[in-house]
């Protein structure tokens, strides 16, 4: 469902022995904003609901809540050390539209919603 590079996992699990915190996992999820329609949320957590999905990649726990999974399904995320143009990318193959920073998309049933609005 979603695939995190090594450089990627590297970088989260030293961001997350950072913290110090026990039981803290990578929490992803969408929700609506941003220029293009949704916004990618990622982040640590440590409260796991009952209907979140659960996720080993590479040994790195990784939740994503229920409303957020069918827009996150085949998501890549990677991880650049490139001095200030670094940090971690992330790759939609169900987005039909980003932003130009990509840190939002719109997919193709949320584009077909907007027509209809529009022929309201």
């Amino acid at each position: 469902m979603v695939t995190i590079s090594e450089s990627a996992t590297d970088k989260i699990k030293e961001l997350l022995a950072a913290e110090e915190a026990p039981n803290l996992f990578l929490r992803l999820g969408v929700k609506p904003g941003g220029c293009s329609g949704f916004s990618y949320g990622m982040g640590f957590d440590d409260d796991q609901k009952e209907d979140d999905q659960v996720l080993d990649i590479h040994g790195l726990k990784v939740v994503v809540d229920a409303d957020s999974y069918k827009y996150l399904y085949g998501v890549e995320i990677d991880f650049k050390d490139q001095g200030m143009g670094g940090g971690f990318t992330i790759h939609n193959p169900n987005a039909i539209a980003t932003c130009g920073c990509g840190s939002s998309f719109r997919t193709k049933p949320e584009e077909e919603k907007l027509a209809e609005k529009c022929e309201d």
